[in-house]
């Protein structure tokens, strides 16, 4: 009895916080409106909860508005072009998002009458919804007491129970806990909080645990060892490769480009034809085109999530009547740098440089 009523009192402080302090965020309902009974549309909440993905706030702040304008609701989403989705998302990184926004959207409208399934296991069958988006999306936009761990809740878990388990196998652990203090009452508007109180207050580097709602019952505070968890196990360093990279440019100003295979890392985005990417040193050239190729002087560096790259930049001039052996021309008119994914806007940027130097 007094671990239910501590956990009614913890949720019931913190839901107090976040009536107060909650961040305004396009895909959210303010709590004032989440009191009287308002809930968030779960099209958003998919949406947003899918951007949000290893991907920061501030990022999908402006990519949510713009696909929320252009594709208001699922069945809109289910109608778009795949290149005119991936388009809208090239920047946004982690592209197989994007496909499989596309699967769930065409899956909820053509299976599903355009609406999401209420509930956890429901959603988990969904393309692209794993277990802590299921859990959003039941809990914000259904009002369903779902567990909901992302990064920031992980933090607040670990410090408020003093969990020194390094992650990521601490995770079961802190779900466990999490779960200790899920309420009934407001679950979305709870979860959302948590989240707000690692996002603002229990930051990765310096916790302001003077203001937290809940700094008289951490343990890590308590300790003084807050800011030190939750402990982390070594991460193995990244592997290098090499590739080249071509920007052709024809005399009427047509960019040589070509789309990525839908499999595979890019998938289904535009770019500039390239070499395979390999460990160990660079691959042998292999010009998309005949014509006079030029090394650009300067290398794309990017980094993915499971390797760095090196990309060797080479740029020609190309003359109106070249057929390439790889890729298709698009015209100046229709050409946009912005849809490109972020290393290909890199080598584009070099290239740039490159040929007004020519």
């Amino acid at each position: 009895m007094r671990y239910e009523t501590d956990a009614v009192r913890l949720s019931g402080a913190l839901l107090e916080w976040y009536d107060t302090h909650a961040r305004v965020l396009p895909w959210r309902i303010p709590p004032a409106e989440s009191r009287r009974g308002k809930r968030a549309d779960p099209y958003a909440v998919w949406l947003s909860e899918v951007m949000l993905q290893q991907t920061t706030t501030t990022a999908v702040h402006d990519y949510f508005l713009k696909f929320m304008a252009r594709w208001p609701t699922v069945e809109a989403l289910a109608a778009a072009r795949d290149e005119e989705v991936m388009a809208a998302w090239a920047g946004l990184g982690y592209y197989a998002r994007a496909r499989n926004l596309l699967k769930c959207a065409r899956t909820v409208t053509h299976e599903m009458g355009g609406n999401f399934p209420d509930e956890y296991k429901g959603l988990l069958k969904l393309p692209g919804i794993g277990p802590y988006t299921a859990a959003a999306i039941a809990s914000i936009a259904f009002g369903r007491p779902e567990v909901v761990m992302d990064g920031n809740i992980e933090r607040v878990m670990a410090r408020f129970y003093h969990v020194e388990t390094p992650l990521p196998d601490a995770r079961p652990e802190l779900k466990t806990l999490a779960a200790r203090l899920t309420p009934c009452h407001r679950p979305g508007d709870y979860a959302q909080a948590v989240m707000d109180l690692g996002a603002t207050i229990c930051t990765p580097r310096n916790p302001a645990c003077g203001i937290c709602p809940w700094q008289k019952e951490c343990r890590a505070y308590a300790a003084g060892v807050a800011e030190t968890l939750p402990r982390r196990m070594a991460k193995p360093a990244r592997p290098l490769r090499y590739g080249h990279v071509y920007l052709a440019r024809r005399d009427d100003g047509a960019w040589l480009l070509e789309r990525r295979p839908v499999r595979g890392l890019l998938g289904g985005m535009l770019g500039w034809p390239g070499s395979e990417w390999t460990e160990g040193g660079f691959p042998e050239t292999c010009p998309p085109a005949r014509g006079c190729w030029q090394d650009a002087g300067a290398e794309v560096r990017h980094v993915f999530t499971h390797f760095r790259l090196h990309l060797r930049v080479h740029v020609a001039r190309l003359p109106a009547g070249v057929r390439p052996v790889r890729g298709f021309f698009l015209s100046a008119a229709d050409f946009r740098s912005a849809d490109l994914p972020g290393v290909m806007r890199k080598a584009h940027a070099i290239a740039r440089k490159a040929l007004v130097a020519d």
